[in-house]
């Protein structure tokens, strides 16, 4: 099973002059989308008993992701209003004393022997206590399963900078993969080239490091020569949720593979990783051709052309 540890939230989706709620966040979007295309899940962060937190279930529910391991919570769930400019999403937490924000490394359960790989990212790594329970979490958990990262990172999110850089430093030298688009690039080294970038968190011990661009596609650095695969291209409706399908995606078809184990990450081919590559890429066109956080179900891929 591959366990998503990290943010659930109610995106506040603009609609006309109203605000339409949708369930989101950035471990869960990925949560939801590995559920959906099939792949055995896990979901791991607290949830409130309030009827947000009811919402937050029922997509989770429907996918068929396990969330036995999610405590509840009286606390109130985390709202992220979103603004839409030219199709990109940007948001406005309101987060504080949230069920998720005050997830303490404690308050973590034990860990199943069925989980055989763990996803975490997003905003759950900014604040504590939440972002010390993540990482203590990736610390047990990283020496028997591989661990992928998506930092997703939100620089306004973001109020002790070097505590940030630090817990990010530690979670790098912990990956087997990590995804990063050309934003996180830009605010983790900005004077690094994608190239230069992978390198170094390679050189920490990262099997491989996923660039994504939008309607440029996909790159895989790892061992070997750079692997590509195209967008396939659609419409776009919005961008929210692009990133945490294509991570899904990617999983998906590593752990299909067979390659989603420490054996397997240590003997990755080419071809492994362009197919995971491609249903990352395919899986996150159908996201962005409609609107708000909704991946696609097995069904859906299977029927998007060749």
């Amino acid at each position: 099973m591959i366990l998503c540890a990290g943010e659930s939230l109610i995106d506040m989706v603009p609609e006309g002059a109203h605000y339409r709620p949708l369930p989101g966040g950035a471990v869960y979007n990925t949560a939801i989308a590995l559920g959906r295309i099939g792949a055995p899940t896990g979901y791991l962060w607290p949830i409130s008993r309030d009827g947000f937190g009811e919402m937050l279930l029922r997509p989770l529910a429907e996918a068929n992701v396990d969330t036995g391991l999610c405590p509840r919570s009286d606390r109130l769930t985390t709202l992220a209003f979103v603004t839409l400019t030219g199709g990109e999403a940007r948001y406005a937490f309101y987060d504080e004393g949230s069920a998720g924000r005050m997830l303490a490394p404690e308050d973590l359960p034990e860990i199943p022997e069925s989980v055989s790989a763990l996803f975490v990212g997003g905003i759950s790594l900014v604040p504590d206590p939440c972002g010390a329970a993540i990482e203590a979490l990736v610390e047990r958990l990283h020496p028997r399963v591989p661990v992928m990262l998506d930092p997703n990172i939100r620089p306004f999110f973001i109020s002790d900078e070097t505590a940030y850089r630090a817990r990010l430093e530690r979670l790098l030298a912990r990956a087997d993969l990590v995804k990063l688009s050309g934003d996180d690039l830009e605010w983790l080294m900005p004077r690094a080239s994608f190239e230069e970038a992978a390198a170094a968190i390679l050189a920490k011990g990262a099997k491989v490091v996923l660039q994504t661009g939008g309607s440029a596609g996909a790159r895989a650095h790892w061992q070997g020569a750079p692997l590509d695969a195209p967008a396939t291209r659609v419409e776009v409706a919005d961008t929210i949720g692009a990133g945490d399908t294509f991570n899904a995606g990617v999983l998906a078809a590593l752990h299909r593979s067979g390659a989603l184990s420490r054996d397997g990450m240590a003997d990755l081919t080419p071809e492994t990783l362009l197919q995971a590559l491609t249903l990352g890429t395919r899986a996150a066109a159908i996201t962005v051709s409609r609107p708000g956080a909704n991946p696609p179900w097995q069904h859906e891929l299977d029927a998007l052309p060749a």
